[in-house]
């Protein structure tokens, strides 16, 4: 369905999950991909909260590639909250999931191809939270406006778009009864959803789409749910 034969994608975070099947997507339509991770993997190890690590991978893709066409930041924050998350907790999942896609972004905009696109992952939770997620739920929505702060930056350059997946397996576990039907869909989502709509994004098909936040979760976010409803039950506990 999707031909990205000469084409260069960065994907951060690629080393595993939802991540690693944008990787082996792109890859099985072509493209070359450059993965930058903090886990192992056969492009680029690194920390992306810091400033020089940043910059060495993108001298490193130019200098072997000399563009890139998409840049998919996919790599997670932290999670903490408020009641233990500690100031450089929250500080540091804002420079992973906000100021590395921004930073990126910037160093990567001179060497765009005709036809760029940047993907962000952002999440469900970008508007809707459990308790105690406070730095990963605002590094989500950051990312969020962040795309379409770009979008408009970039016209012309780029088309710059962004995904928020609800709850996405990547352990291929079978979710029954009330976890799947708490969804519209009916299932619990899986990598190659979010892998999908990723290349759609970068694919000329979708050249009219820019400055998007698309929430594919099964319809979860859409669905009114009260105490009784699809196997959920809010239990209290009475003084």
């Amino acid at each position: 369905m999707f031909d990205f034969k000469n084409k260069v994608a960065v994907v951060t975070g690629g080393a595993r999950g939802i991540g690693q099947c944008i990787r082996e997507a792109f890859e099985k339509a072509g493209a070359v991909v450059c993965v930058i991770d903090l886990l192992e993997n056969d492009y680029c190890v690194g920390d992306l909260a810091d400033k020089g690590t940043l910059e060495r991978f993108v001298q490193k893709v130019i200098a072997e590639h000399g563009h890139v066409d998409y840049l998919i930041n996919n790599a997670a924050p932290k999670m903490c909250g408020v009641t233990n998350g500690s100031y450089e907790d929250f500080v540091y999942a804002l420079q992973v999931g906000v100021t590395a896609p921004f930073y990126l972004a910037k160093l990567f905009a001179p060497h765009f191809a005709k036809g760029a696109s940047i993907v962000n992952i952002s999440s469900s939770r970008d508007r809707m939270s459990q308790p105690e997620t406070e730095s990963y739920s605002a590094a989500k929505g950051g990312i969020a406006a962040l795309t379409h702060a770009l979008a408009v930056s970039f016209a012309g350059k780029a088309r710059v778009n962004s995904i928020s997946p609800g709850w996405i397996d990547t352990h291929e576990t079978v979710y029954q009864g009330a976890d799947a039907v708490q969804q519209p869909v009916g299932r619990v989502g899986s990598p190659p959803d979010i892998a999908n709509m990723v290349l759609y994004l970068c694919s000329e098909m979708a050249g009219f789409i820019t400055g998007e936040n698309i929430c594919i979760d099964g319809g979860m976010t859409r669905q009114m749910v009260y105490h009784g409803d699809c196997g959920w039950r809010l239990d209290v506990e009475n003084d």
